[in-house]
């Protein structure tokens, strides 16, 4: 499978941009809403050379920024320039490989990678931040996009920090968490919380029944959940050459639930039938229950089984699903109920209603002939018990990246205002930033902003309002 990746990066969206660019007025198709006033921040992986063997997920990372204002459009795009990323640019070559391996011969007084920052961008606490599983932070600079150093909390945090914290929309609260945290392909996790102001409250770490790589989390009102399920590392299969993430299903799938308020010396461990997530939609509480709506695969795309062999490419397609969590103590088994069975990634809901029950949903679908990733076509919108609302497909051939929800104004009811998603223009080869009605997603965008050169398919984004 990270073969077939490799070489459809050529007639797809995946491979790099070699360039840095600005475009101050863009042109604009439709009326953007006046008010959306603001920037939507994008990041994914844009490999400044090639490395022999390197898995496209841990390409440079690359931000993307447009900005809208009073109807208008501009863009600036910039590599993060960690060290891995200066000191490849001032050898003009690639001295690391996948996942921080370094190459036969980069000079010996370079010893680690640092991190590419190519995942996700939140503001938090005053910071815009960058974000990748394996490091800390990197600040960023909000109008340059330049990288202004690691954020540790002034030493209170330490080791990886997850792309997909989670910002509590009543207290302003950001949790977050770090797998590997006892160091490389290691089985401990970290948890930790950071105020609205930016101070670390709470930073602890334990251990998980095995070392997984967990991508995302799930936070309730009073909970937090940790998935651990059979991506694996393996510090043997490493040193053996072999690759250090496998796809190993008899290890089997546990969620652990801990208390916001408490320690995870309390944490109960669930389990249920095989599978693999890389984003949740949401969760909340519901009496004695947890409800969390994830994008399911029955086995996990982009890597294979530790000898090798590839996982069957007919379950390497996500699809909505519930999740149910008893909290009662009559079992320890939670349910998985699939709610649709669209292909589909890249979650997401009213930020304003994360941790609690929602009425809308939306996630960028994809047709199931197709390979999951690098085929994602469409939007789906959903109410809260996983109905469809709404479905959009792009002309043939072109992709979407993930929808974020940008409300009408902050006393807006749920759901009322704009997606912004980033299009692929398959036949232009170039990239639109489309803004749809997210109530009405079937009527296709309200406005499209033009760019002339595309948008390298990526991961997550967000948007910081102007206030």
């Amino acid at each position: 499978m990270l073969d077939q990746v490799t070489s459809n990066t050529a007639r797809s969206n995946l491979a790099p941009i070699p360039f840095e660019a600005d475009a101050p007025f863009l042109k604009v198709t439709g009326e953007l809403p006046r008010e959306l006033n603001g920037t939507l921040y994008r990041n994914g992986p844009n490999p400044q050379f090639e490395a022999p063997g390197a898995h496209w997920f841990v390409g440079d990372g690359m931000l993307h920024a447009f900005h809208l204002e009073n109807g208008r459009a501009s863009y600036r795009n910039r590599w993060v320039r960690t060290p891995k990323w200066q000191a490849e640019h001032d050898a003009g070559r690639a001295l690391f490989g996948g996942f921080g391996r370094k190459m036969p011969d980069a000079p010996a007084d370079i010893t680690t990678d640092g991190g590419v920052a190519n995942t996700n961008i939140i503001f938090h606490g005053g910071r815009l931040l960058a974000l990748e599983e394996g490091h800390l932070p990197t600040e960023i600079e909000p109008g340059t996009l330049n990288r202004l150093g690691y954020c540790d909390y002034k030493g209170a945090i330490s080791g990886p920090f997850s792309a997909h914290p989670k910002i509590d929309p009543v207290t302003g609260e950001m949790v977050f968490f770090g797998y590997n945290a006892a160091g490389p392909l290691t089985p401990a996790l970290s948890y930790g919380a950071v105020s609205s102001s930016g101070v670390v409250t709470r930073f602890e770490r334990f251990e998980a029944p095995y070392a997984s790589m967990v991508h995302d989390f799930i936070v309730t009102e009073n909970h937090v959940l940790f998935p651990i399920l059979p991506i694996t590392g393996s510090m043997q299969r490493a040193m053996r050459g072999q690759a250090p993430y496998a796809w190993e299903p008899e290890k089997g799938a546990y969620v652990g639930v801990m208390k916001r308020s408490g320690s995870s010396k309390d944490i109960v461990w669930f389990r249920a039938e095989t599978c693999y997530v890389f984003h949740v939609m949401n969760a909340w509480e519901d009496g004695n229950r947890i409800i969390a709506d994830v994008m399911q695969f029955e086995e996990a795309p982009l890597f294979n089984h530790p000898d090798g062999s590839p996982t069957d490419p007919k379950k390497n397609r996500a699809r909505y699903c519930r999740w149910t969590f008893d909290l009662s103590g009559n079992t320890d088994r939670f349910t998985q109920t699939y709610l649709d069975d669209l292909t589909g990634e890249f979650p997401r809901v009213d930020d304003r209603r994360a941790g609690f029950a929602s009425n809308h949903g939306w996630y960028a679908c994809a047709n199931p002939d197709l390979p999951m990733f690098g085929a994602l076509s469409g939007i789906v919108h959903v109410d809260g018990r996983g109905k469809r609302l709404g479905h959009y497909l792009l002309p043939a051939g072109d992709t979407i990246s993930e929808p974020v929800f940008v409300e009408r104004g902050a006393d807006a009811a749920e759901g009322d205002g704009w997606l912004l998603a980033v299009v692929w223009r398959a036949r232009e080869n170039r990239s639109d930033l489309a803004v749809f009605n997210a109530q009405d997603v079937e009527a296709g965008p309200a406005a499209l902003v033009h760019l002339g050169h595309r948008v390298p398919d990526g991961f997550h984004g967000n948007w910081v309002g102007a206030e």
